[in-house]
């Protein structure tokens, strides 16, 4: 008998398990616990604060969405005007020494001439082999070309593409792809071309939400602050050790059973099969590929050069710098930084020089953040990367090497991008029905591990859907329809909504160690 037992257990308190759990407190049906082995809510959509004051997300979050239940539990939990800040996205290309608006392959009229060629060239072969094309790219560099041409692909996409996911475009597949890539126009961008134009936004957080204070990391906390006490269980003693499927029973570090009927779990799929010691699975879950991120933050004194001026995040193809994208993180909010009257010594110039003082001195201050994955196929030297990183910023005409550095920041992501390689699907279509056959629903950027549902928005629903599913056999539109979900608005459900479950609350936990049996529609 477990010493708790609840109708629903959440494992993780990320935008995935505070989904799942925001879902179980507005249904006020099964009873239910949330559990994180840290001790704030966030997951991988957490905010760290230096010591000197400057805040960086664990890698480039913005809000956007494709979901009104988001919008609205998002907006519960930050409800005040003054909670956010709304950004037009300024993201650009760095090529050549040139700022080329993204996306790169609609704005080829930006680059010099024998690249301009080399691109249309590329466009107009990619255009009649798609007419005659009759089966479908097999993987993701096939898709590239068919969509771009060799020199986009060459030029731009094969380039970035490694330097994000860490592992080449020929070993990936293209079912993923949906708005995460924007197809060129080949009319609008010769067009373009012959005018000496841009294309304008693309993509659907071309416009985005910021919160003012803490980071992504404090909307996740504002939305837990929004659940009951009594159903979370944080920190050390919410860190889970064993998963035992067959007696439905979790067991943490501190030694306590918690007993459930259902089981939400957000943490890696990888991980979890490990935890539950099935060799089947485990042996499984090896055909999944995934690549780490490096995020590196950088603090500066000064007023922010004219030459960044208003932009949000820029992209790096070339070799030059080993991050692929910079995002200017105090162009987000003013307070992503220490204010302009707080004092702080120069740790060293951006050249590695030594500063003429080391007294503390007043701002203002402003801030990058960068992101660097590293993989099997993509090594890192990661004792020089957070130098080799300020130095790629010099390279880059981001900052000058005479930029006083007042504080840097560098944290390692073990698991940061699910990759969508080429076996990917086999395995999780089979991975996941034989987990959730033991009522183990695994869900979220690498529960369900399906990068083109990974955002924050997706993320959350994944949760929500799983909790729908459990409850009343609702599909998980998200999780099976990825393209469906992203090509609308999805309103169905509100939090206003209410729900009742009849005269008998089964809201309380059950203290006779059994879990009560939970209402479900069998297909």
């Amino acid at each position: 008998m477990a010493d708790i037992t609840v109708d629903v257990l959440v494992i993780g308190a990320g935008p995935t398990g505070l989904g799942a759990a925001k879902r179980l407190n507005h249904i006020n049906g099964p009873s239910w616990l949330i559990l994180d082995s840290n001790d704030k809510a966030g997951g991988l959509a957490s905010t760290d604060v230096t010591p000197e004051g400057f805040l960086y997300d664990v890698g480039g979050h913005v809000i956007f969405s494709h979901y009104k239940y988001f919008d609205d539990c998002i907006d519960e939990a930050l409800p005040k005007e003054d909670d956010w800040y709304t950004h037009q996205r300024i993201s650009y290309v760095r090529y050549k020494n040139l700022w080329v608006p993204y996306p790169f392959q609609n704005n080829i009229s930006m680059l010099p001439k024998e690249d301009q060629v080399k691109c249309i060239d590329g466009l107009i072969d990619a255009a009649l082999e798609f007419r005659v094309a009759n089966n479908k790219p097999k993987d993701f560099d096939e898709w590239i070309l068919r969509m771009c041409g060799e020199g986009v692909a060459d030029i731009f996409m094969r380039p970035y593409n490694y330097k994000v996911w860490a592992v080449p475009t020929t070993k990936m597949q293209c079912q993923w792809l949906g708005e995460r890539v924007a197809a060129p126009d080949v009319k609008l961008v010769t067009k373009n071309v012959i005018l000496n134009k841009t294309a304008g936004n693309w993509g659907p957080n071309a416009t985005f939400r910021f919160p003012a204070r803490d980071g992504t990391g404090g909307i996740w906390i504002a939305v837990s602050d929004t659940l009951p006490e009594k159903n979370k269980r944080y920190g050390k003693k919410g860190e889970v050790t064993k998963v035992d499927a067959a007696k439905k029973i979790v067991t943490m570090t501190d030694g306590t059973t918690i007993g459930y009927n259902k089981l939400v779990t957000t943490m890696a799929v990888d991980a979890l099969v490990e935890k539950m010691g099935n060799q089947e699975l485990i042996s499984l879950s090896k055909g999944l590929y995934y690549s780490s991120t490096h995020v590196i933050g950088v603090g500066i004194r000064g007023a922010r050069p004219e030459r960044i001026g208003d932009k949000c995040w820029l992209y790096f193809p070339e070799d030059n710098c080993p991050f692929y994208r910079a995002t200017i993180f105090s162009n987000y909010s003013p307070y992503n930084q220490p204010q302009a009257d707080a004092k702080l010594p120069t740790l060293y110039l951006a050249d590695g020089g030594k500063p003429e003082s080391t007294e503390a001195e007043g701002g203002p201050y402003w801030s990058i953040m960068l992101e660097v994955s590293q993989s099997t196929m993509k090594p890192v030297d990661e004792e020089n990367l957070l130098k080799d990183c300020i130095q790629g910023l010099i390279n880059t005409d981001m900052i000058k090497s005479s930029d006083e550095i007042v504080s840097t920041y560098h944290r390692k992501f073990d698991h940061g991008y699910p990759t969508p390689a080429l076996e990917r699907e086999g395995v999780l279509k089979e991975l996941l029905p034989k987990l959730q056959d033991m009522d183990i629903y695994s869900r979220g950027r690498f529960g369900s591990w399906r990068y083109e549902v990974g955002n924050q928005d997706h993320s959350f629903m994944l949760g929500v859907e799983a909790v729908d599913h459990i409850v009343n056999g609702a599909v998980e539109l998200t999780l099976n329809y990825p393209d469906f979900v992203n090509s609308r608005q999805n309103t169905e459900r509100r939090l206003a909504q209410t729900f009742s479950f009849g005269g008998s609350s089964c809201a309380a936990p059950v203290t006779n160690g059994e879990a009560k049996k939970l209402p479900t529609r069998e297909r």
